[in-house]
């Protein structure tokens, strides 16, 4: 669980972001949405690999 979190985290710090670049048009704030995103596309790849591993180890 303690990935999932690490999801839930870092969806939740972009929050602000997000608000910032949609209602306020501030421009700084969608290069750190876009770098967000990136780094949460990593993650869920990883998350990704290690549940696929995980799965083929107990089969």
């Amino acid at each position: 669980m303690a990935r999932f979190d690490e999801v839930k985290n870092l969806v939740l710090s972009l929050e602000g972001d997000f608000e910032k670049f949609y209602e306020k048009s501030n421009q700084a704030a969608g290069t750190r949405v876009r770098k967000g995103m990136q780094d949460l596309k990593t993650l869920a790849q990883e998350i990704r690999s290690e549940v696929q591993n995980t799965k083929n180890g107990a089969a």
